[in-house]
């Protein structure tokens, strides 16, 4: 089977980034499905592996076809635009900010220029990249914009729940406002089309109400019958097997029994919740994650990225207790995906 090569996007310098790339490429199996090649800064993958009293070794390159692909190495497409000496772990910092945001370009440019086959994404910090003039929202904006897209979702991904967002980084006053019968019906159709991809036939869609009770009839609102309403109705019509506005204390909890394959949220933390639910695993003595599972899929775009759906974790940044669950399920995901686009 053809193994893809996956750009991994390092993520802020002072987060947890560095540490469960290093610890994720660790693992030989990776590496017997895939070919993974960071683009990041070495000094702080080698400050990472030194933590973490790693066995493994960097090699610096210029272009893909310079990395080796081998279990023991870490192949790095070194952008040099962090100062050693100013670094500071766990720090919000406009120098890091700006180094995270040029990690994520350099993967987009060698997505788009067909040279790595996916990309995964580390942790960005939002006020980092906004404090060097990059001024997004996260991750998907970025996306969007360096490559162009207009039509495009988020994807919450761990086990059998699957959430896509109608609005995201928003206020929620902004995202009722958002929710228009044109934007429910399109992510309910990037969904639709996502699941497929996975191989999932006749995918069932359970799109969330807005309101408490789903708007109650109007009682609670009325976004419910005259925006999601009519867009389920269209999609119905499409031949997609979509059904609500479903309550969504009701919708997740048949979501993850199966009942349907994917799930549309509203907005930000009505899809996040369910999914940190089941992908969040806190250890109340050590007051850490455990665990922590579960992909962000950027749907709509001419490119694959897929990233952890997870923070900077800055409180526990270079102290080697980070969890790389999520980002070795990240690396996972990309690769299916490149060799089912492959195929295709």
């Amino acid at each position: 089977m053809y193994k893809p090569i996956i750009g991994i996007s390092m993520g802020d310098p002072a987060s947890i980034g560095p540490e469960i790339i290093v610890k994720t490429l660790n693992d030989t199996e990776i590496y017997q499905k895939c070919r993974p090649l960071v683009c990041g800064d070495a000094f702080c993958l080698q400050a990472a592996i030194d933590v973490l009293n790693s066995p493994l070794k960097i090699n610096r390159v210029t272009e893909p076809d310079q990395a080796e692909f081998s279990h023991g190495i870490i192949d790095v497409f070194d952008l040099e635009n962090v100062n050693q000496e100013y670094l500071q772990m766990g720090r919000v910092s406009a120098m890091a900010g700006n180094a995270s945001f040029e990690y994520v370009a350099k993967v987009i440019e060698l997505a788009l220029a067909r040279k790595i086959d996916a990309t995964v994404t580390a942790p960005i910090n939002k006020e980092s990249i906004n404090l060097a003039g990059h001024h997004y929202a996260g991750h998907t904006e970025i996306y969007a914009d360096l490559t162009q897209t207009k039509r495009y979702a988020m994807l919450l991904v761990e086990k059998n729940l699957r959430v896509i967002h109608a609005t995201t980084h928003v206020s929620l006053r902004q995202a009722c406002d958002l929710i228009k019968k044109e934007r429910v019906l399109e992510v309910i159709q990037l969904l639709n089309e996502a699941c497929i991809g996975f191989g999932i036939e006749n995918p069932r869609i359970g799109v969330a109400g807005l309101n408490p009770h789903a708007g109650d009839g109007g009682l609670f609102g009325d976004e419910d019958e005259l925006e999601i309403k009519p867009a389920i109705q269209m999609a119905v019509e499409q031949g997609i097997l979509a059904e609500g506005p479903v309550p969504p204390d009701t919708l997740f909890a048949k979501a993850v029994q199966e009942y349907y394959d994917g799930c549309v949220a509203m907005y930000h933390d009505q899809g996040h919740i369910p999914f940190k639910m089941i992908g969040f695993k806190w250890n109340n003595e050590t007051k850490t994650m455990d665990s922590v599972k579960g992909v962000n899929i950027t749907l709509g775009l001419p490119i694959i990225r897929v990233s952890v759906d997870h923070g900077t974790a800055f409180e526990i940044a270079g102290k080697g207790v980070a969890s790389e669950d999520a980002m070795s399920l990240a690396i996972d995901y990309a690769t299916k995906m490149a060799q089912n686009r492959i195929r295709k």
